[in-house]
C-alpha cells in the first residue's frame, strides 16, 4: 500500500499549476509513463480518462474520474476501474509569499501482488519523478 504525501513550493501561481494539472490532456506529452490518455466523459468540472502508464515489460490501463474544483483550486481523483484494489489521489494549490506551494497525495494498492511488489520497490522515486515532471511543465510554459 504505497503512500506517497509531498509539498512543493514553486515559483508560479496557483491559478497557473492548477490550470497545468487540471490539462490532463496533455498528460502524455510530458509524464514520464504515461503512454496514453484518453477522455471518455466530460460533465461539467468532471471528466473520466481512460490512462494507459507503462514502464519497461510492465503496461496498465485504469479509469479514473477527475474532479476540478478551480475556485478552492483542489483536483480530485477517483479510481473507477483497472488493475488497481484502489486508488486515491489528490493536489491542492495553495498561495505563498513565494508563488504556490503545491500538496500533493496519492495512496493506492495494486490487486496484483507481483505488481504491487514491483512498484512498491520503486514507487516513491516514480512519484517524486512524476511530480517534478509537472514543475519542468510549468517551467518550459510559464518561464
Amino acid at each position: 500500500m504505497p503512500t506517497h504525501a509531498e509539498r512543493r513550493i514553486v515559483p508560479y501561481t496557483p491559478e497557473q499549476m492548477y490550470a497545468l494539472v487540471a490539462d490532463v490532456e496533455k498528460y502524455p506529452e510530458f509524464l514520464p509513463w504515461c503512454a496514453d490518455l484518453t477522455i471518455t466523459a466530460k460533465r461539467g468540472n468532471i471528466i473520466e480518462a481512460d490512462t494507459a502508464v507503462g514502464f519497461k515489460a510492465l503496461r496498465e490501463s485504469f479509469m479514473s474520474r477527475v474532479t476540478l474544483m478551480e475556485e478552492q483550486r483542489r483536483i480530485e481523483v477517483e479510481y473507477l476501474n483497472g488493475p488497481f484494489r484502489y486508488l486515491n489521489n489528490h493536489w491542492v494549490f495553495h498561495k505563498h509569499p513565494k508563488g504556490c506551494e503545491i500538496e500533493f497525495y496519492i495512496d493506492f494498492e495494486f490487486r496484483s501482488k507481483m505488481l504491487q511488489l514491483v512498484m512498491g520497490a520503486v514507487f516513491n522515486e516514480a512519484v517524486r519523478i512524476m511530480v517534478r515532471s509537472f514543475e519542468a511543465r510549468a517551467g518550459r510554459l510559464y518561464g
